[in-house]
């Protein structure tokens, strides 16, 4: 019985790659006059659920792994709330007193107390670190391993290594992790998958919820083999709900100048209005 027990977090995420397998997958090469008018190279996965059909530009990228730099985020905020390294999602951390800056610019909401809510809000890294440092090296492990997220490896420090470490995940396994979370299915407990579903909550209108989580991942693209060029990837991640339906989507794009971040919102609406996941203005 306990070897079943330790086997079941495995079969959970084979059940999740096995569907993302078995869902049709639909070329858009449609979509590379948007991703071109943006001056951007990318890709963009969306499972339209009711459909059970992957759209997708780009799928060999979509299959390829990148570091998830902020987007791990939303995995720590699980591991933060079932390890106790904060009460829930209110508890807040004290600021460090290290002044932080974003182009230049001291940036009032990281330099300040924080807490999961505001720290997903606001991407503040200082605050995702601690919770990742109180939950351990092992214990963060072992909920990687449960959970098979990305290639499950940790290393580069307890506190870097989604950052600037080892760990790393493709578009797909995005969607299929963010899958889980909506439905509860992820070997977390109940209340902490309902807590993240609440804290990635990134829009709401009249007729749609949009669950959403942006990352910047510097020097991450090992692919751009020229030194001359930016390396860092964009990522974009989360679902809609809207009209009684769900999409899952990520996006990453290549940042080759700093204007290039703000595409990822910009050009992954656009293109999940085009499926319905939006209405049209």
């Amino acid at each position: 019985m306990r070897r079943l027990f330790t086997l079941l977090p495995a079969l959970f995420a084979l059940v999740a790659a096995t569907a993302s397998h078995a869902a049709d997958w639909k070329e858009h090469p449609e979509w590379g006059k948007a991703f071109a008018d943006a001056h951007v190279k990318g890709t963009l996965l969306v499972y339209e659920e009711g459909a059970q059909t992957m759209h997708v530009y780009d799928a060999e990228r979509a299959r390829r792994p990148y570091l998830p730099a902020s987007t791990f985020k939303v995995f720590n905020a699980l591991v933060a709330i079932d390890t106790g390294a904060v009460a829930d999602e209110f508890d807040p951390i004290p600021w460090d007193g290290k002044v932080r800056s974003m182009g230049g610019t001291p940036n009032a909401q990281w330099n300040r107390a924080n807490s999961l809510a505001s720290g997903m809000r606001y991407s503040t890294v200082w605050l995702y670190q601690e919770v990742a440092r109180r939950a351990g090296q092992q214990r963060m492990q072992s909920w990687i391993d449960k959970a098979g997220y990305g290639n499950r490896d940790i290393s580069g420090g307890i506190d870097q290594f989604w950052l600037t470490g080892g760990l790393r995940i493709s578009a797909e396994q995005q969607v299929a992790f963010l899958r889980q979370l909506a439905d509860g299915t992820l070997p977390f407990s109940a209340r902490a998958q309902e807590i993240v579903r609440r804290i990635t909550i990134y829009e709401a209108g009249t007729d749609f919820i949009l669950h959403a989580k942006t990352g910047w991942g510097t020097h991450a693209a090992e692919n751009r083999p020229d030194p001359a060029k930016s390396d860092d990837i964009g990522w974009y991640v989360g679902w809609v709900e809207h009209g009684g339906k769900r999409w899952f989507f990520a996006m990453n794009i290549d940042i080759a100048k700093p204007e290039d971040g703000v595409q990822r919102v910009t050009l992954a609406k656009k293109l999940l209005t085009t499926l319905g996941a939006f209405s049209q203005p």
